[in-house]
């Protein structure tokens, strides 16, 4: 897996000096330099690649890599502090042949100095949580939440049909005995029921009415028949004569 470089800190514009040699253990100290005559000033660069940690002093115009500091360890042999200031730094760096010089490294402001101190510590405090957690056992087995070979699971899904019409919704409440329901059967008999408001058959409503223009006729026919003489002759052509 290719690594990518990481920018951890940018400060646009740094001082870089000569330092004379250490002879003894005492500790460097920033008044033994000519502070006012830098000999280069530039941009500084903090760069992460995975575990790697380096101070890249660049062109503030080109970019183009001045010195470059790897450092392994913070505090170290790579950048270490002066004894009379916050503000300047000494720096271990390194060619691509291996080769190294110390140079002294100022910043003009004390939040700078701060800030690199910052970040330089939190970088080998984030490696150090990483180097723990790898080495750390795992508590318990893995649980193993594969199928086995011939596994099925089985799933219950309610699925909710949405027809959107005024008709669906209509039928749903008269499935759900909300509305009106099923209608009763017809009677076994055959028969209709009488409709709303009508009179039952038995009552006088439903007695044939006699006609008007005949009823003389028929009167006459009954008594006919009861004195067992023949009916009267008419002579109407358009009277019609009941058979039996």
């Amino acid at each position: 897996m290719e690594t990518y470089e990481s920018v951890l800190l940018v400060k646009p514009e740094v001082y870089v000096f000569n330092i004379p040699p250490r002879y003894s253990n005492r500790g460097y100290r920033a008044a033994d330099w000519n502070l006012a005559e830098p000999q280069w000033t530039g941009r500084m660069r903090l760069i992460s690649k995975g575990t790697e940690l380096a101070i890249k002093l660049e062109d503030k115009n080109s970019g183009e890599l001045f010195a470059k500091c790897p450092i392994e360890a913070y505090p170290g042999v790579a950048i270490e502090s002066v004894s009379d200031s916050s503000r300047y730094f000494v720096l271990r760096i390194q060619d691509d042949n291996g080769r190294t010089a110390y140079i002294g490294l100022g910043f003009g402001d004390r939040s700078d100095s701060f800030d690199l101190n910052v970040a330089l510590q939190d970088h080998f405090k984030w490696l150090k949580k990483e180097k723990q957690i790898s080495e750390e056992p795992n508590s318990g087995p893995s649980l193993d939440l594969g199928f086995k070979e011939g596994e099925t699971i089985k799933i219950n899904m309610k699925i909710t049909k949405k027809d959107g019409g005024e008709n669906s919704k209509a039928k749903s409440k008269m499935g759900n005995g909300g509305g009106l329901g099923f209608l009763p059967p017809p009677p076994s008999s055959g028969k209709l029921p009488a409709p709303p408001g009508s009179s039952p058959a038995g009552s006088p409503a439903h007695v044939p009415k006699p006609d008007a223009t005949t009823g003389d006729s028929w009167g006459e026919f009954a008594s006919a028949q009861t004195s067992g003489s023949a009916p009267p002759q008419t002579t109407t052509s358009n009277t019609n004569w009941v058979q039996f």
